[in-house]
């Protein structure tokens, strides 16, 4: 659980806000973009890096997938120097398929790898990856040794908790990972069975902070700046990674990153801005998805640009019925131009 915090009007440190080293590949400052499956594609990340985003990750890439050179996956990990460096996110439960998938990721221009051992979702735990990895953590340490010995470029892991409440052994494993030769270990704050109910516990992270020599990252209900800054507190992290608090808000990074310099609380965009922000967007869709597979994912990014809004329920039903990526397009010009003529700013 979060502590109170002592003081309201919580004030900034420029000491939390620094650069991490990341086994040899230093990112300019420690708020990161979370890989999040199905969602941080390269025109969220690169959006997000706009934003100052010190580093951004992949979505989570099946290590099968990239191994059978499966074209969805090698896109997914794709990337240019407009967000280098990015960090690859692999999973999967054999060691070697996972060795020879951060092989491959590390041609592919990946500039670390990730190893997933947190993921709740069914679908990935029941193969024996993800977060299932915790509950097997002799085939864990196994994976990660093989996969440092695969590739040339840093490795990391992210993880939870534990399986459950009654099975909390991030320390455990985190020591053994760090020992093992990882450059970060991020942490999320629950365990597989909470999902992403509950609050995460920023305590429980900072227990990790002191077992280890490695960089350890904090992530876990951080959607505001006065958040990244109370969790870097409590944590005593070395950074954070921000996930769904980002979503429909990647200006969010830089209003982290100036509350975290000087105690600067940035206001969110103009309405006119974020307007802009979603056209740049849908264009970055288009652009690396085709037409077709644009408009379908732009409805869930619209959604979550729109939460909060006026009038975003009848804004979001016209987007999901919408037949083509241009009426997206027209649907939002049309939309925050209401929003500008009622003044409903957030």
């Amino acid at each position: 659980m979060h502590a109170s915090q002592e003081n309201p009007a919580l004030t900034a440190s420029g000491l939390m806000l620094h650069q991490v080293n990341i086994g040899g590949v230093t990112v300019p400052n420690n708020v990161f973009l979370a890989p999040l499956a199905g969602i941080t594609d390269f025109p969220l990340r690169r959006l997000c890096r706009r934003f100052g985003a010190g580093l951004v990750v992949s979505e989570m890439i099946s290590s099968q997938a990239i191994v059978r050179n499966n074209r969805r996956a090698a896109k997914m990990a794709s990337t240019s120097r407009e967000e280098y460096p990015l960090m690859v996110q692999i999973s999967g439960s054999d060691p070697e398929i996972m060795a020879g998938a951060a092989r491959m990721n590390q041609e592919l221009g990946a500039a670390i790898i990730d190893i997933n051992m947190g993921c709740p979702q069914r679908k990935i735990v029941k193969t024996g990856a993800g977060a299932a990895l915790m509950k097997t953590p002799e085939l864990a340490h196994t994976i990660i040794c093989s996969v440092i010995d695969a590739v040339k470029c840093p490795v990391t892991v992210k993880m939870r908790l534990g399986w459950d409440t009654a099975s909390c052994n991030v320390v455990e494993l985190a020591r053994a990972a760090s020992e093992a030769g990882v450059a970060m270990i991020t942490v999320h704050g629950r365990t597989r069975s909470q999902m992403f109910s509950g609050q995460a516990d920023w305590e429980a992270i900072a227990e990790v902070v002191q077992a280890v020599e490695c960089p350890v990252i904090a992530n876990g209900d951080i959607i505001t700046h006065r958040d990244a800054l109370e969790c870097l507190k409590i944590t005593g992290a070395h950074g954070i990674m921000i996930g769904r608090g980002a979503l429909g808000r990647p200006w969010l990074f830089k209003q982290v990153l100036s509350f975290l310099e000087d105690g600067t609380e940035l206001p969110a965009p103009s309405l006119s801005e974020q307007y802009g922000i979603v056209r740049e967007h849908l264009n970055g869709l288009v652009d690396f998805y085709g037409r077709k597979t644009a408009l379908w994912l732009s409805r869930k990014h619209m959604a979550w640009y729109s939460k909060g809004l006026r009038g975003s329920s009848r804004f979001r039903k016209l987007v999901n019925y919408a037949q083509d990526i241009d009426e997206v397009f027209r649907f939002a010009e049309e939309y925050y131009q209401w929003l500008g003529q009622h003044d409903s700013a957030p």
